[in-house]
């Protein structure tokens, strides 16, 4: 929602951004945050943010990266990490991206580096022979779930970093889901088990 200039007196404080209280914010946030300056936003949000985080293979080119992304925003995910190519096409972000924290791994062997060092353990989110359904499973608290491209899903070298492979359990004819449908769902998952 679009909100205009703001009446004066203005609001005072450092997360003010003058130029948008000055002509109005017409960015997609919660308000809250209306009229404050971007790193102000992220500085806050850090504050709050989960202990686990979301990854995605991204060895085509993934379509679904921004919604995993933006999902992440709205789960308060502690950060997002791409795997494989660093481009990603981030309009189905919906410029989340700008609030969210974005790593790159060029390699698997980069990113489990990465967890190893951070005591993240590697969740695989996947529905391979031998997964089990994620509705049936612990998630540790800090952990990463990893999610593959969009047709292959996890790449071999990611489901041997992963201590578990769990599936969503689906009930129609498809064979999956896309990995931005699946992300929601497993954050949402995250949350049920970790946040009262």
């Amino acid at each position: 929602m679009t909100v205009g200039p703001h009446p004066k007196p203005w609001p005072e404080g450092p997360q003010y951004d003058v130029d948008l209280l000055e002509n109005g914010d017409t960015r997609n946030v919660v308000d809250k945050y209306r009229y404050w300056n971007r790193e102000a936003i992220v500085a806050d949000l850090d504050q709050y943010r989960h202990s686990f985080h979301v990854a995605v293979e991204n060895w085509e080119h993934d379509f679904n990266i921004g919604t995993v992304v933006r999902n992440a925003n709205a789960f308060m995910a502690k950060a997002v990490h791409i795997v494989g190519k660093r481009r990603w096409n981030r309009r189905g972000a919906m410029v989340t991206d700008r609030y969210q924290h974005v790593f790159h791994h060029a390699s698997v062997k980069e990113f489990v580096e990465w967890s190893v060092a951070e005591a993240v353990t590697i969740i695989g989110i996947d529905n391979i022979p031998g997964s089990v359904p994620i509705e049936n499973s612990a998630l540790p608290k800090d952990c990463v779930l990893v999610f593959g491209q969009e047709g292959p899903g996890l790449s071999d070298e990611m489901i041997q970093a992963t201590t578990q492979i769990l599936a969503i359990t689906q009930y129609g004819s498809t064979r999956s889901i896309n990995a931005g449908v699946a992300s929601g769902i497993a954050m949402y998952e995250w949350l049920s088990q970790h946040i009262n």
